[in-house]
């Protein structure tokens, strides 16, 4: 478990921070970024949280849970992968995308079917889950830059990349199962 005992340090003043394995970047290290990216992510899903049922409902289960990966994620990218680590980092397993593919399926079996694009929107809680959804497709694009330059695991980005999904099917689910999405209307304003 992690213990905070001390908020601030003092020791990024000068533009620098550590990563989880102590060795020391800048703040504007892509590194840094793309798990800055992951905690936008985690606090824009925090927003979206507030327009679920609460603890009893099956979206904010499934938020929660996302919540807690996206932590265990930034984790992962905070950490470089090295051949003989002197303790054993955190990282993303396959186990935790293949969960989010059986709720993406589950949600699927109750969605309306698709004729267009669907625009972000509907409900409050349908609006934050897009919201949600483009900003981990930013993290994800961002952490395919970091994956050309750095070795990391690839299980963090199928996560991201699922994730996106599964906030866009969560989302149509926040729409009365699709029934209410707002469809986008090509040239309808021409």
């Amino acid at each position: 478990m992690v213990k905070l005992t001390k908020i601030y340090t003092r020791g990024g003043d000068g533009g620098e921070t550590s990563l989880s394995d102590g060795s020391r970047v800048a703040k504007d290290d892509l590194r840094v970024a793309a798990y800055g990216d992951v905690d936008e992510l985690n606090a824009v899903i925090g927003l979206a949280r507030l327009y679920t049922g609460g603890a009893a409902d099956a979206a904010d289960a499934m938020l929660a849970r996302i919540q807690h990966d996206l932590f265990d994620l930034g984790a992962d990218l905070s950490t470089p992968i090295v051949a003989a680590p002197k303790h054993p980092p955190l990282r993303i397993l396959d186990s935790q995308v293949d969960r989010l593919e059986r709720e993406i399926d589950a949600l699927g079996e109750v969605l309306s079917a698709l004729n267009s694009f669907v625009l972000p929107g509907g409900t409050p809680l349908a609006a934050q889950l897009h919201l949600a959804r483009t900003v981990a497709r930013r993290a994800e694009r961002l952490a395919i830059t970091l994956a050309g330059r750095e070795n990391i695991n690839p299980a963090a980005l199928r996560y991201l990349n699922r994730l996106s999904d599964h906030l866009f099917q969560l989302a149509r689910h926040a729409n009365d199962d699709g029934k209410t999405d707002v469809l986008w209307q090509p040239g309808i304003n021409r």
